[in-house]
């Protein structure tokens, strides 16, 4: 193991720990350093990589903090690598999605408030409205999900399904689908999601998304070729 590494494991184990919680500051750094056991230079990297991924916050002339380690924060680098894989990774993202996203909207079902049906009927309206403007429809598709999804109240679960939703792989699929004439199918199938959740019904709700999900998943192993087509 590397000396930053070493570094980096040790200031974890602190937080797992206990020793140091969300929004605690951080000793000073020759203190933390001979208390780890740790050169400053080691140190000092492992803060630098700690805080690129929201575990730690460097605030200048004021010291280092450990952050909420709230989900929403530790998760949200996943959008980024989402957005650079290569094609064969996007089928595994959206295997991912279609492993989760159903179970999601089953669950959404059974908690989602009428405020919140209002915001995805919205999206959903829009996304009609928006016709054969793929760049609307892509606001809103994701809008959409991101609705349903967040109507769980899982923030754990809302970040990650919206860290693998791609941007990218949503802009492919919509322009795929106005080109192939099937855009109005994938508009009846979020219909479908959307009425399943008015009628509270986990079972329908989980069944639309599938089909829904599944769909994509289809259309895209077809477009790179995938002799595994569904």
């Amino acid at each position: 193991m590397g000396l930053t590494d070493e570094a980096i494991t040790k200031i974890k184990s602190m937080i797992v720990a206990g020793e140091l919680r969300p929004g605690d500051r951080l000793p000073k750094e020759a203190d933390l350093a001979d208390h780890l056991g740790l050169s400053r230079s080691s140190l000092r990297e492992a803060v630098k990589a700690l805080s690129q991924i929201r575990v730690l916050d460097v605030r200048q002339g004021d010291g280092t903090y450990v952050t909420s380690l709230q989900p929403n924060l530790l998760l949200e680098g996943i959008s980024t690598a989402v957005e650079l894989v290569q094609d064969e990774t996007l089928l595994e993202l959206t295997e991912v999605r279609r492993l989760l996203e159903p179970a999601a909207t089953g669950l959404a079902a059974t908690r989602i408030s009428a405020d919140q049906l209002a915001e995805v009927k919205g999206h959903l309206d829009a996304m009609r409205d928006a016709a054969e403007d793929v760049e609307q429809l892509i606001k809103h598709d994701t809008a959409f999900h991101r609705a349903v999804v967040a109507a769980t109240g899982n923030v754990t679960l809302t970040t990650l399904l919206d860290g693998i939703s791609s941007q990218t792989l949503r802009a492919r699929v919509w322009r795929g689908l106005i080109d192939a004439n099937a855009a109005g199918r994938t508009l009846a199938e979020h219909q479908a999601i959307y009425s399943a959740l008015v009628a509270r019904d986990a079972v329908l709700a989980e069944a639309a998304e599938l089909v829904h999900v599944t769909s994509i998943e289809t259309w895209l192993r077809a477009q790179l070729g995938d002799p595994d087509t569904l």
